[in-house]
């Protein structure tokens, strides 16, 4: 079962969740986070403090020493790399600080790739899924063109694309205005929870800005590798 079988369950869940990389010693302790459908939330804290970390756990992208990590509803301890590998896909959508498309592909041919990886779709509803969702950033008369001939706004608005257009449940976004100017940051965050809204998935943002943390509906605090919710932290002094 997953959680669009089930909409009130998590989208993410996370409990007492412990992770170390060999030979460094522990980066997260305990960690507990739960996510709701639609719900926006960030994480923030200083460089190295794990929340990147997180993020990699959230999406199977490592094993956890401790604790569970439940996504769209499934225990990912229960699946072995490649069944991780087809919920990811299916559920999950990335958008990173670097922007990590094809350069020897075209915009419309980047924002394609999840349909392919993780839908049915034939080969002409791929294409007009990608078209439709690069009119959605505002790029829809520069599907033809490969992202060397973007500027950096533009190569971030294709990977908010690609992170979409296979509709999934929750967004993973990873410090995604960290490469671009405050002016284009903006505008880029402003198009991300723009389109979060209308496609009605979670967002766990990463940042190190607490004016882009404050325009979600959440902020918790990752300090030393342990989790806290700000406003509780507020609430306490």
């Amino acid at each position: 079962m997953t959680e669009r079988d089930n909409p009130g369950a998590p989208v993410l869940g996370m409990r007492g969740v412990a992770f170390g990389y060999p030979g460094e010693g522990r980066v997260l302790h305990d960690v507990d986070l739960a996510l709701a459908p639609g719900e926006r939330v960030a994480i923030v804290g200083e460089s190295g403090s794990g929340k990147s970390t997180l993020l990699h756990l959230a999406a199977g992208l490592e094993p956890v020493d401790a604790g569970t990590v439940e996504l769209a509803g499934q225990a990912l301890a229960g699946l072995d790399e490649a069944a991780r590998t087809r919920l990811r896909r299916a559920q999950v959508g990335i958008v990173f600080q670097s922007f990590h498309l094809i350069p020897t592909l075209t915009a419309q041919e980047n924002v394609m790739l999840p349909l392919e990886l993780a839908t049915d779709l034939d080969a002409a509803q791929r294409r007009e899924r990608a078209a439709a969702q690069l009119v959605a950033v505002g790029l829809g008369d520069k599907g033809g063109r490969e992202p060397e001939q973007l500027s950096g706004g533009e190569q971030q608005r294709v990977a908010i694309a690609r992170a979409l257009v296979h509709r999934p449940a929750l967004i993973l976004a990873d410090e995604p205005t960290g490469n671009l100017d405050s002016r284009t940051g903006e505008a880029v965050f402003g198009l991300l929870l723009e389109q979060v809204r209308a496609t009605g998935c979670a967002l766990l943002l990463v940042t190190h800005s607490d004016d882009l943390a404050g325009r979600l509906d959440r902020v918790l605090r990752m300090q030393d590798g342990h989790l806290q919710d700000r406003a509780a932290e507020a609430s306490a002094t």
